[in-house]
């Protein structure tokens, strides 16, 4: 009987859930990959400073620029803009496909691509787009603040926000709450999702019960979702979320369900060099190992199964608590489609 660790075959995706400095490495992946590669278009005229609200501060002028390091930023300064949620104004210097690299005359900071208004909007960012910013003025608010590490993270979308509602929702979450947000980006390590001035993150793993290959199949930028609150940091602004929390655990009555010995009905979702994944219901997948296919030993399963072929199967194990079932693959599903089959098929040979 085979066994298999269903959590291994999205191992290759991402390892950063549960780690604290994976948040980091997710939101500024694409900086930290392009570091000290940021591009700076030929010189172009400065695009008008954006209008500025009543009361808001007074920008202060560039003049010369500082050198790229860190030991020149204003840390205790940043940290205040921080804590009151103060609206500061920033020049674009840079991009990378990660974002908008700022500078004001008392630190250098960073705006994710999803902290845009323009992502927010639905807008497509692409390069040009992101290279159109350089040059302009921003009008933004720090969310997070590293002196230690040299950090400093800026947010568009929530200078929009009135003083002193970020801080206030990060106060009011708690733990295992429900609530709705709206996807603001998506990434091949999970969802962005703002809950009103507060952006968290579902980790791939918290998208769905069942196996997900990228969150784009999950949803897309401006989808809303309900989702529950797994972990919060709120001295960094960090917030934890899962989707899967809040919809019902297929794999908890998995084994009354499916008992031993059942043949079901099931939809091949992937298929790899050592077996196929079917799945019994949403959430609910197990796998077919080569071995219990009744194919020729040295037959790969790719060249005679697809992803979306309805087969029967049969249950071999459960472990619902581990969420683990394997499966045995019934008939010859690849003749059902195609009366002839393949001709290799049809040749005796010895089988595994």
């Amino acid at each position: 009987m085979n066994q298999y660790n269903h959590s291994d075959s999205q191992a290759h995706v991402s390892d950063t859930s549960g780690n604290d400095d994976g948040w980091w490495k997710s939101i500024l992946a694409e900086e930290q990959k392009y570091a000290g590669r940021e591009r700076h278009p030929k010189r172009k005229p400065v695009a008008p400073a954006p209008a500025r609200r009543a009361g808001a501060p007074t920008a202060r002028p560039l003049g010369e620029r500082k050198p790229q390091t860190l030991d020149w930023v204003d840390w205790t300064r940043v940290l205040k803009l921080q804590e009151q949620e103060t609206v500061c104004y920033a020049e674009v210097v840079g991009f990378n496909r990660g974002g908008l690299l700022v500078r004001t005359q008392e630190f250098q900071g960073f705006v994710p691509r999803s902290h845009l208004v323009a992502a927010t909007n639905g807008q497509k960012i692409t390069e040009r787009l992101l290279e159109s910013y350089v040059g302009r003025e921003m009008e933004l608010k720090v969310i997070e603040c590293d002196p230690e590490r040299g950090r400093i993270v800026l947010s568009e979308r929530a200078a929009q926000s009135a003083p002193g509602s970020r801080h206030g929702l990060l106060q009011t979450l708690q733990v295992g709450q429900q609530l709705e947000g709206v996807v603001t980006n998506v990434t091949p390590f999970g969802l962005f999702i703002d809950l009103g001035g507060v952006e968290g993150l579902v980790h791939i793993s918290e998208l769905s019960w069942g196996r997900v290959g990228h969150p784009r199949e999950v949803a897309t930028p401006g989808d809303r979702l309900n989702v529950v609150v797994l972990e919060l940091q709120t001295d960094r602004g960090r917030v934890s979320l899962s989707v899967k929390r809040g919809l019902p655990n297929p794999w908890s009555t998995a084994n009354e369900k499916y008992p031993i010995g059942a043949d079901v009905d099931a939809e091949i979702t992937e298929v790899v060099h050592f077996g196929a994944f079917a799945k019994l219901e949403e959430g609910l997948e197990g796998l077919i190992h080569i071995t219990q296919m009744g194919l020729h030993h040295r037959l790969d399963p790719r060249l005679v199964l697809e992803s979306g072929m309805k087969v029967k199967v049969r249950v071999l194990q459960v472990e619902g608590d581990r969420q683990r079932l394997s499966l045995q693959l019934l008939g010859e599903p690849w003749k059902e489609r195609d009366s002839r089959g393949p001709s290799w098929l049809d040749t005796p040979g010895e089988h595994a």
